[in-house]
């Protein structure tokens, strides 16, 4: 199978586990004696992140017949053999939609309930979501189902059309329901309540949308980074400990005086750099890869791309991200680390150059929900309804499976080192970040690539036309990072982000 066109599902199948056991870490070679393939650009994108695990619940009442009098509510589950026969459906359904899906969760068996009591009883088990199929019974039997603990989740699925038709499709209302847009309330260990927009009748992939966004919560909450070089924020200090407080991500501070002598020393192997050579001309022969730099920066992002994975490794972590990038890697690992930091991207690990916690966060979200490489790149001022997106570290493999041309070119502002120049398809969609510094508010939108031109700025940029009220942007100038991923996931990310306290501004909303 040529790397340049894997298929997406291949890649799902590979959770933290797998790569404790190998493929990240604990397991790694410490040189390049072993056997261990370290980096093959034929491997799938490998998902880090935990899978979500999915409890159903059916919830119902067997009415009794009784004479003259109405004895029954609205629905088409009345028996023990409807029922049966509902739960049947509901973990085909479920199961066909898990086998579908570009990120992994799993699905219980379906618990059966029509008490209070049996409602309580599936609180006891362990599961990241409860998905209530509320085909009849009482509100206080409703209110028993939905999840407990408060950084649980809850969605409620009622049939209409997809049948049999449930009563709760009828008697679902506010006042079982929270209506507040704002997220004050909610955080990282409190989700808030039940809400309207936690609501699905009949589709199935509004119920797909809704569980990709809690497994990017899942997997958001609490991440682990290396930080090396440590961390900041870009015109806002306090950005690393919002990272930490808000949204409890483990940032694992490492200096330089650690990493150095590790550097120096691998430059210094033999074997390593043999094999880091033999990578060098395995990447720079993928499809419409052109050098126009020195070879030897490309040796020198091997050498570095192993120090940087081995860091992660040690840390257990599977993100990364480098402060004072140019001025201190620079002398010691002889190349930037622009294109390192892309390739860890296009292995499906999160790699971000800056170590800018404004923005770090939102990448972290956005590549769990979306399941792809991310993009942390600069801004600029928006005019005519387009704006430049640019930096010279841009992951090759955006779509998850395609690595898509570039030119291995210098750092632009150094012009030294290998910095990839990648060109994103002309018409992609893709889904933006941008966050207002430290306090808890993220703009997002979407935007089409137009272009991708050769101005005198970091080398992988695209002209993006905006979609949405593009006026509204200019006022949210801030000559800050932004985060780009392809495709649109904007219903996820403010689904998502209400849950966990983020103010979510949405300006592609009509």
């Amino acid at each position: 199978m040529s790397c340049s066109d894997m298929n997406r599902r291949e890649f799902v199948g590979l959770t933290t586990a797998g790569i404790a056991g190998g493929v990240l870490g604990l397991g790694a070679p410490t040189s390049a004696n072993s056997s261990t393939e370290v980096w093959n650009p034929e491997k799938p994108l490998i998902a880090t992140g935990k899978k979500l695990s999915v409890q159903p619940v059916l919830m119902y009442r067997i009415p009794q017949r009784r004479h003259a009098t109405s004895w029954k509510s609205w629905g088409g589950v009345q028996t023990e053999q409807a029922v049966e026969e509902e739960a049947k459906k509901i973990s085909q359904e479920l199961a066909s939609l898990s086998g579908g899906a570009d990120f992994p969760f799993e699905i219980l068996p379906v618990a059966k309930v029509k008490t209070v009591n049996e409602a309580l009883q599936v609180h006891k088990k362990n599961y990241d979501v409860i998905v209530v199929y509320p085909a009849t019974g009482s509100g206080d039997l409703l209110r028993a189902c939905f999840a407990k603990e408060k950084d649980r989740d809850t969605i409620i699925f009622a049939r209409h059309r997809s049948g049999p038709v449930y009563y709760w499709y009828e008697a679902l209302s506010v006042r079982y329901l929270g209506t507040d847009d704002g997220p004050q309330q909610n955080n990282a260990a409190n989700h808030g309540e039940l809400h309207v927009d936690d609501v699905v009748i009949d589709d199935m992939q509004e119920l797909l949308w809704r569980l990709r966004a809690l497994y990017g919560i899942k997997n958001f909450i609490g991440a682990r980074i290396v930080a090396l070089g440590g961390p900041w924020g870009k015109y806002s200090p306090e950005a690393p400990d919002v990272a930490r407080n808000k949204y409890k991500i483990e940032i694992i501070d490492v200096g330089y005086d650690v990493a150095a002598p590790r550097i120096k020393s691998i430059s210094k192997d033999r074997n390593l750099i043999s094999k880091a050579g033999q990578w060098a001309d395995k990447y720079l022969s993928l499809p419409n890869t052109t050098l126009m730099t020195d070879k030897k920066f490309i040796v020198n992002t091997f050498l570095l791309y192993y120090a940087f994975k081995n860091l992660m490794i040690e840390h257990n972590a599977s993100a990364f991200t480098i402060k004072s990038c140019m001025s201190k890697i620079l002398p010691i690992a002889e190349t930037t680390p622009c294109l390192t930091l892309s390739l860890l991207n296009d292995e499906g690990f999160l790699a971000f150059c800056e170590s800018d916690f404004v923005v770090i966060p939102s990448g972290i979200l956005l590549h769990y929900i979306s399941g792809k490489p991310v993009f942390l790149h600069n801004s600029t001022f928006p005019h005519d309804a387009v704006v430049t997106c640019a930096h010279c570290s841009a992951p090759r493999r955006m779509n998850g499976t395609r690595y898509e041309p570039a030119r291995i070119m210098s750092h632009y502002e150094s012009e030294y080192g290998a910095a990839p120049k990648v060109e994103i398809p002309k018409g992609q969609q893709v889904t933006f970040i941008d966050p207002e510094y430290s306090t808890g508010r993220w703009l997002g939108f979407k935007g089409i690539v137009k272009s991708n031109p050769y101005y005198e700025i970091c080398r992988s940029q695209q002209d993006v036309e905006i979609q949405g009220d593009w006026r509204k942007l200019i006022k949210e100038v801030r000559d800050s990072h932004w985060m780009m991923a392809y495709g649109d996931y904007l219903k996820e990310l403010g689904y998502a982000s209400r849950k966990i306290g983020i103010n979510w501004v949405n300006i592609s909303e009509t």
